[in-house]
C-alpha cells in the first residue's frame, strides 16, 4: 500500500511535456504545473499560442512564470527514496512505432491519431481530445505513420475526395479548382470500391493457395507411390535373377542399380514440383497478409495509395495440372527380365548338354541382350494389349462420380457410382466445374498409365467417353459435348446405329454393342479401345481403337440423353 502512494505521487509530480519529474516547477494560472524550460520551449513555438498542453486554455498576455517552492520541495522529497522517475514506466516509442507529437525530449508511443488535427498522441497528450467540447467533432484513429500524406501538398486541407477521371486523392478545393469537371467521389465510396475489388482478389489467392496445396498432397502421395513400386520391382527382380547361377549375379546387380536411378530421378523430378508449389504457396500468402493489412486500415487515402501495387497480381504458373508420369517403367523392367531368364533358360537346357562351348557363350550372350533391354525398355513395345477379360482385369481401376461435374438433372447414387437422367433438377451447389447444358459428368480420378474399366448403361442413347480436364462446362456447344471436340473421345451407344465420335466427326464400328461396355487405356502408348462384353460370358469383341499422343491425363466420363437413361460403373473383381 505504502508503495502504491509513493507512485501516485510519481505521477502527479511530473511534467506533461518531459514526463520527467518536475525541474524548477512552475504552475500557470488554469492550474497545471510543469518544468520552466518545458514550458517555455512549448511556448516558444509559434503555432502554440500561450496555451496549456493538457487542457488547450490559451492566456493572453503570456503569464509571468515564477517557480513554485512547494513541488520543488515535494520532488527533492520524492528523489530521497531512490525510486526511479515516472516516466520510467510509461511506454516509450520504438523504431517501428508511431511517435507523440506533443512530447518533446524522449517522445512516448502515440495511441491514437487524430484527422482534424493532423497529429498523433500519447495517452496523456491524448486527453484533451476526450475532456474538451472543442475537440469532440474531431476523428480518432489508430495511429498513422505517414499522417501528412493525408494533406493536399497545393492546398493543405485534408484530402477526402478522389477523382476518378485522374485516378488520384484531392481535396475539396482541388475539385473545384483543377480537378473542376472531372468525375470525382468521397474516398470512402471509393475505397469501398476498391475493397471489395481487393476482397475478390484475397479470394482468388485463397483459392490458388488451396489448389496448390492440394497439388502437394498429390506430389506427395506420388513420392511415396514411386518409392513402393521401386521397392517392389527391386523385390522381384532380385528373386528372378538370384535363381540364375554365379555368372549373372553381376548382371541382377546392375538392374538393380538401374531401377534405383530411376526412383531417385523421378523422386527428385517430384520434389522439384513440391518444392516449387510451396515456394508459391508462401508468395501467394505473402501476398494475402499484404492485402489483409491493406483492407483493415481506417486510413482511406493511404489504402487508395497503396492500393494500385498492392493488389497488382502476377500471372500465376499453371500448375494445377501435374503431369504425373506412369510407373510402368518398373513393371517393364520386371517383364523383360522375365522374357529373357525363361529364353535364356530354354537354351541352356537345349544346348548346354550337347556343346558346352556354345551354351556357355549363347549364356552370356543372352545376359548381354538382357542388360541392354533393361536400359532400353519402352513401354510401346514392351507391353503388349491383353487378350483376354481375365488380362483386362489387372489393370482394372475404380471409377467414381464427380459431384462438382455433374449436370443438374442428373441423379448420382450407390456411392457415386450410378448416374440417371431426372425430370427435375437436383440443386446440387454452384461449381464451375459443373456441366450446364449437356447431361454429361466425369469421374473425380485423371487415368493415365494402363487402365480398364467397365460401363453398363440402359435407355436410349449414352455416351461412353473419355475427356481432357479442361473441356469447356458451360452452354451446349461443341465445346462442351464429348465427342464433338479435340479434347473428349465417345462410343455413341444404342441399339440401332452405333457410332465414335472425335472431334465432330463420327466413325463406323464394327458390330452392335452389347448393355456393357470395356474401355481400356494406354495412355503412354496412345492406345484407347472400346469392348463389347456378352451377358454371362467372358467374351470380349472389340469394337473400335484408337492410336494417338494423349499429352495430359483424360477423365472417365458419360453422356446420357432421355429421362430414365441410366449408367453404372462396376467394381470390377
Amino acid at each position: 500500500m505504502a508503495q502504491k502512494g509513493v507512485q501516485l505521487d510519481q505521477e502527479t509530480l511530473s511534467c506533461s511535456i518531459c514526463l520527467d519529474l518536475l525541474k524548477d516547477p512552475v504552475t500557470i494560472p488554469c492550474g497545471h504545473s510543469n518544468c520552466m524550460s518545458c514550458i517555455k520551449k512549448h511556448w516558444d513555438e509559434a503555432d502554440r499560442n500561450n496555451s496549456c498542453p493538457q487542457c488547450r486554455q490559451t492566456f493572453i498576455p503570456r503569464p509571468v512564470l515564477v517557480k513554485t517552492t512547494m513541488l520543488a520541495d515535494l520532488v527533492e522529497q520524492l528523489k530521497k527514496t531512490g525510486l526511479e522517475p515516472a516516466a520510467a514506466d510509461h511506454c516509450y516509442a520504438g523504431a517501428e512505432d508511431v511517435v507523440c507529437d506533443v512530447c518533446t525530449g524522449r517522445k512516448l508511443k502515440a495511441v491514437k491519431s487524430c484527422l482534424v488535427c493532423l497529429a498523433s498522441y500519447c495517452d496523456k497528450h491524448l486527453q484533451p481530445h476526450h475532456e474538451s467540447a472543442a475537440f469532440k467533432k474531431h476523428k480518432l484513429m489508430d495511429p498513422l505513420e505517414k499522417l501528412q500524406e493525408n494533406v493536399c501538398s497545393r492546398h493543405g486541407e485534408v484530402m477526402k475526395m478522389f477523382c476518378l477521371t485522374d485516378h488520384q486523392c484531392i481535396c475539396y478545393r482541388c475539385s473545384v479548382d483543377e480537378h473542376k469537371g472531372h468525375n470525382t467521389v468521397t474516398s470512402a465510396a471509393e475505397r469501398t470500391e476498391r475493397q471489395t475489388e481487393l476482397e475478390v482478389s484475397r479470394q482468388k489467392i485463397q483459392q490458388r493457395i488451396k489448389d496448390k496445396q492440394k497439388n502437394v498432397k498429390v506430389l506427395q502421395q506420388e513420392v511415396k507411390t514411386i518409392s513402393r513400386s521401386a521397392d517392389e520391382a527391386v523385390k522381384k527382380n532380385h528373386k528372378i535373377l538370384t535363381e540364375q547361377i554365379r555368372l549373372m549375379e553381376e548382371r541382377r546387380r546392375k538392374v538393380k542399380q538401374q531401377i534405383r536411378s530411376k526412383e531417385e530421378t523421378e523422386v527428385n523430378r517430384v520434389k522439384e514440383l513440391e518444392s516449387k508449389l510451396e515456394q508459391e504457396i508462401t508468395e501467394l500468402r505473402r501476398k494475402d497478409a499484404e492485402m489483409d493489412k491493406l483492407s483493415r486500415t481506417d486510413d482511406h487515402i493511404q489504402f487508395l495509395l497503396q492500393y494500385p501495387s498492392v493488389s497488382k497480381l502476377r500471372e500465376d504458373p499453371d500448375s494445377s495440372n501435374i503431369d504425373i508420369r506412369p510407373r510402368s517403367y518398373f513393371e517393364d523392367v520386371t517383364t523383360a527380365v522375365s522374357e529373357l531368364r525363361d529364353k535364356l533358360q530354354h537354351s541352356l537346357r537345349e544346348d548346354l548338354d550337347h556343346q558346352p562351348g556354345l551354351g556357355l557363350r549363347l549364356w552370356l550372350g543372352l545376359g548381354l541382350i538382357l542388360i541392354l533391354t533393361i536400359c532400353h525398355v519402352s513401354p510401346s513395345n514392351q507391353h503388349p494389349e491383353p487378350q483376354t477379360r481375365t488380362d483386362f482385369l489387372q489393370y482394372s481401376c475404380e471409377i467414381t462420380l464427380d459431384p462438382n461435374t455433374v449436370n443438374e438433372y442428373l441423379l448420382l447414387s450407390e456411392e457415386n457410382k450410378r448416374v440417371t437422367v431426372m425430370r427435375q433438377t437436383q440443386n446440387y451447389p454452384h461449381h464451375p466445374d459443373r456441366f450446364r447444358g449437356c447431361f454429361q459428368v466425369l469421374s473425380r480420378e485423371s487415368l493415365t498409365g494402363y487402365c480398364y474399366w467397365e460401363v453398363e448403361w440402359s435407355g436410349g442413347d449414352v455416351w461412353v467417353a473419355v475427356a481432357y480436364k479442361d473441356i469447356k462446362r458451360k452452354g451446349n456447344s461443341d465445346e462442351c459435348k464429348f465427342g464433338h471436340n479435340d479434347k473428349s473421345w465417345a462410343l455413341y451407344c444404342n441399339k440401332n446405329t452405333p457410332l465414335f465420335w472425335y472431334n465432330n466427326v463420327q466413325y463406323p464400328v464394327s458390330g452392335p454393342v452389347s448393355s456393357r461396355i470395356g474401355v481400356y487405356l494406354d495412355h503412354t502408348a496412345g492406345n484407347l479401345s472400346f469392348y463389347s462384353l456378352q451377358p454371362f460370358s467372358e467374351t470380349m469383341t472389340l469394337i473400335h481403337r484408337v492410336q494417338t499422343t494423349f499429352t495430359e491425363p483424360l477423365y472417365a466420363g458419360v453422356w446420357l440423353w432421355y429421362n430414365g437413361d441410366t449408367a453404372y460403373f462396376p467394381k470390377l473383381q
